[in-house]
């Protein structure tokens, strides 16, 4: 990769053309559960910019720049009360449009609340996460048809972790099916509650070089990885890298739910990861929600009262009280813990100018060129893709006869994302 690439995909703040096209889409920016109806403000770093959350007296959610229009106080400290957040300072109040409401420390005479505009981006709230727009009021698109925001509620969960490292980096270790057989063992893929029934921690662990194969669709790129699995069949992991920033990462075969994560930059060094599980037509299992609370799949056990995974940098990614053993990878068990350290350990920021990328970084080598490629077409004018039905593909894990002379086509129907097309993965 050349030094201009490197930057180009590196930097997300106002004005980059990364940051531009990162803002002509919806992206996660809280959890619901973190916003209570005339409760505390949050502070938000959302792409290099602060800003601060709030969900007023009605229910409704804003999302404001920190500093008031006034003198430039946090309304972190504001006082979120009566349909509005005002600024302890001096009283200015703001609804979640930002609209100017109220000057009580001017008299009436000289009040000019309809030349003031705090910045503010608008906000859905839907199914356990508030999203946000942060581009041109002119360009917002519909909101997305993820399968995980058409369902009901009771059917999702949804996560979110702070993660030491940069938006590509997380969401690269989605795309990257061949580090499962060395990073994550056979110990630990057997160890996963999702198999069931089904031998695919066997044909994972048999087959340490799956073959990955790409197919441009218009929201970003549908991609499998092929292993042996029987005389008969080939074992296919299949998913979807979706622009921006949002992945589908396929499990195993049966009933499991779906997963999928939201790479969100707080700055270029740092990164909101929301993960989402979802099934289409059911909700969550109790047992389910329980190995998602404790770190099995999308989601990280977290320190209680933060985002921050229980299991991080400061401990080595492993509870403290841990037995002793020889090596430092030993101690990390589990599945979501070890994507996070080996991500983290690249450094905030890797320079990828010093890689040296094989055969199996075929899909991350396609999406970074997708992400260039359309960000150039933005500087020159190009809208991106932005249609709310590109997004509705959910991933799939499953078995397809060897002689099948085309894996996207087989699977079409049922990685189409409607309820009615939902079959279990054999």
């Amino acid at each position: 990769m050349r030094r201009d690439e490197h930057e180009l995909l590196s930097r997300t703040g106002p004005g980059t053309p990364m940051g531009n096209l990162l803002r002509r889409y919806w992206i996660p920016a809280l959890l619901s559960r973190e916003l209570e109806a005339d409760g505390a403000p949050v502070r938000v770093r959302l792409l290099s910019e602060n800003l601060i959350g709030f969900r007023d007296s009605n229910g409704r959610v804003g999302l404001l720049g920190e500093h008031c229009s006034h003198r430039g106080a946090s309304l972190y400290y504001g006082k979120n009360m009566n349909g509005g957040l005002s600024c302890w300072y001096h009283g200015w109040k703001y609804d979640v449009d930002g609209k100017c409401l109220d000057q009580p420390n001017e008299p009436p005479q000289t009040r000019f609340c309809d030349r003031i505009q705090q910045k503010a981006y608008p906000c859905v709230d839907r199914n356990g996460v508030i999203w946000t727009y942060m581009g041109p009021p002119d360009k917002k698109p519909d909101f997305p048809e993820f399968e995980w925001n058409l369902v009901p509620e009771s059917h999702v969960y949804a996560s979110k972790r702070y993660q030491d490292c940069h938006w590509t980096q997380g969401m690269e270790g989605d795309l990257d099916s061949s580090h499962l057989n060395f990073l994550h063992g056979t110990e630990t893929i057997n160890a996963s509650p999702s198999h069931g029934k089904y031998e695919s921690g066997k044909w994972m662990a048999d087959d340490p070089n799956p073959k990955i194969e790409v197919v441009q669709v218009p929201g970003g790129i549908l991609h499998s990885a092929r292993r042996d699995a029987d005389p008969a069949n080939h074992y296919w992991r299949i998913g979807e890298w979706m622009l921006p920033c949002f992945t589908t990462i396929p499990g195993f075969p049966g009933d499991a739910p779906f997963g999928g994560h939201a790479w969100v930059p707080s700055d270029d060094d740092k990164t909101w990861c929301f993960a989402f599980s979802w099934h289409p037509v059911r909700p969550l299992k109790d047992t389910e929600l329980k190995n998602m609370l404790t770190g099995w799949g999308m989601h990280s056990l977290l320190t209680p009262g933060t985002f921050t995974a229980a299991h991080n940098k400061s401990n080595g990614y492993a509870p403290a009280d841990y037995p002793p053993v020889k090596q430092p990878w030993q101690r990390i068990k589990i599945f979501q813990d070890q994507d996070t350290a080996i991500t983290e350990s690249m450094g905030a920021r890797f320079d990828r100018t010093r890689e040296s990328l094989g055969s199996t970084d075929g899909l991350i080598m396609h999406t970074r060129r997708r992400l260039m490629a359309t960000a150039r077409a933005l500087e020159e004018g190009k809208d991106p893709p932005t249609d709310k039905r590109n997004y509705r593909m959910r991933p799939l894990s499953c078995l397809l006869p060897r002689d099948t002379p085309d894996w996207a086509k087989a699977v079409a129907d049922t990685i189409d994302a409607r309820p009615e097309t939902y079959q279990l993965s054999v």
